[in-house]
């Protein structure tokens, strides 16, 4: 099954092969629902098939609109990624109406994806994504974000995921500025959205920390979050079809968004 609409995010063609798109998940035609935004992971050298399309059909049977992002990834750098995920929230802001889109947005990411949808958390407005269009009026902040075993630390001497910071800011970066300040744990404020993380126990790849180290810091904030470690599963379980114990993710995510974070599932258009 293919999405009803794809289309490009930026008014002008970017630099490189990849153009960067947005595919839209819609419920019924005559049903609106608020809206969660998936990045796929794949270390920021790939989008992975496995945590898009799927994901998205997930969220539809939750009852809200889902959209997916194909964003810019290596040999595209820092911070091209970022401002395709801005822009694609502003996009879904800015077409609300025509989308049948409710108010409120989160965004959902997984792996590396987890790391970019946490840098809309977190650093949303230090991310230039202005397109010198309406949409670049909308607001950059999601309402709420879903972490699924995330890269939040991109530092191969603790416990972050280095390959995804190679791949993000290139080689020999590791102790440069900007390489600490992308970070995440370190960047949490009170204006963090409310945040909801799942990880598994023996996460071979990415290490649980991440997702422990970032919902610390949220609730440090003071910011709502629920975390939730598996006990066992490999990396990249996406909708965890061999795994049940964590396939729960979804409907606890989908209840956290209800109730934490006040969204609305599909109602008829008035």
């Amino acid at each position: 099954m293919k999405p009803d609409t794809s289309l490009r995010i930026w008014p002008r063609e970017v630099e490189g092969e990849h153009q960067p798109t947005l595919e839209l998940f819609p419920l019924d035609v005559n049903l609106a629902a608020d809206t969660v935004l998936v990045f796929p992971g794949g270390g920021y050298s790939v989008t992975s098939p496995r945590e898009a399309d799927r994901i998205a059909y997930a969220f539809n049977q939750q009852g809200f609109q889902a959209a997916v992002l194909h964003y810019r990834v290596a040999p595209r750098r820092y911070p091209e990624p970022q401002q395709d995920a801005i822009r694609a929230i502003r996009l879904l802001r800015a077409h609300a109406a025509e989308w049948k889109l409710g108010p409120r947005l989160a965004v959902c990411g997984f792996s590396a994806g987890g790391h970019l949808a946490a840098c809309c958390g977190t650093i949303w407005n230090e991310i230039d994504a202005d397109a010198g269009d309406d949409a670049d009026k909308m607001e950059s902040r999601p309402d709420a974000l879903i972490l699924g075993y995330p890269v939040i630390s991109l530092s191969g001497f603790g416990f972050g995921h280095s390959g995804s910071g190679s791949n993000l800011l290139g080689e020999g970066k590791k102790v440069s500025k900007l390489w600490k300040s992308l970070e995440l744990q370190n960047r949490v404020t009170e204006k963090t959205p409310p945040s909801f993380l799942w990880h598994t126990a023996t996460d071979g790849t990415v290490h649980r920390r991440n997702s422990l180290a970032f919902a610390e810091a949220a609730w440090e904030a003071g910011v709502p979050a629920e975390l939730h470690v598996f006990s066992r599963g490999p990396h990249g379980l996406a909708l965890c079809a061999r795994h049940p114990e964590a396939a729960k993710w979804v409907d606890l995510a989908g209840n956290f968004l209800r109730e934490v974070c006040g969204f609305g599932t599909a109602r008829p258009i008035q």
